[in-house]
């Protein structure tokens, strides 16, 4: 199975960056996810139950980070076993571009998956992971925005008055208090 594609998230570069490298967070974003744990260098253990149609597994494997350009990108390998359910491997890529406003995540997904699984039939699953990926960015964008509240924009009409009482005396003023000032002085001096 191949499966592209890329979302925008309203957080910075460095922000989604950190989000998909903290164990706790992606625990929380897999679908029936059970453990997501540190394993060595770059290297996680995962326990996740997952039903497809009629068959539904606990999968245990490893996912290992490679290629790891920080914030920018990483690929992973990944590799689970299901027992009698069958089995699932692969790899994906994840890249992350800077936008104005937020940045854009890219991804792409290659797998394949044997035993009790692979009989399902290829449509079966490529729904099924599909529908996985869509809840997973469900999850990730609200863990994101749990952790990273959006920043409120003001108003035209509050930015106007923060920008009035922020600004302090303006310039004429001064010029015409020192003028006022220089006038009394001129008619007290007489």
């Amino acid at each position: 199975m191949d499966m592209t594609g890329q979302r925008t998230l309203q957080v910075t570069q460095q922000q989604a960056w950190e989000a998909l490298n903290d164990p706790e967070i992606l625990k929380a974003c897999i679908p029936g996810c059970q453990k997501f744990e540190p394993a060595g260098d770059h290297k996680f253990a995962v326990a996740a139950g997952i039903k497809m149609g009629p068959v539904s597994a606990l999968f245990n494997g490893h996912v290992q980070l490679t290629d790891i350009v920080a914030p920018q990108s990483y690929k992973l390998n990944f590799d689970a076993q299901g027992g009698v359910a069958g089995f699932g491997k692969g790899e994906s890529a994840v890249q992350i571009k800077p936008l104005d406003k937020g940045c854009e995540l890219h991804y792409t997904v290659h797998s394949s998956v044997g035993g009790k699984i692979a009989q399902l039939g290829q449509r079966l699953i490529d729904g099924v992971a599909k529908n996985m990926a869509e809840d997973f960015f469900k999850r990730f964008e609200a863990e994101l925005e749990k952790r990273y509240p959006p920043v409120q924009e003001p108003s035209a009409n509050e930015a106007a008055q923060a920008s009035k009482q922020s600004a302090g005396v303006p310039a004429w003023m001064w010029a015409a208090g020192a003028a006022v000032v220089a006038a009394v002085v001129f008619m007290v001096a007489r």
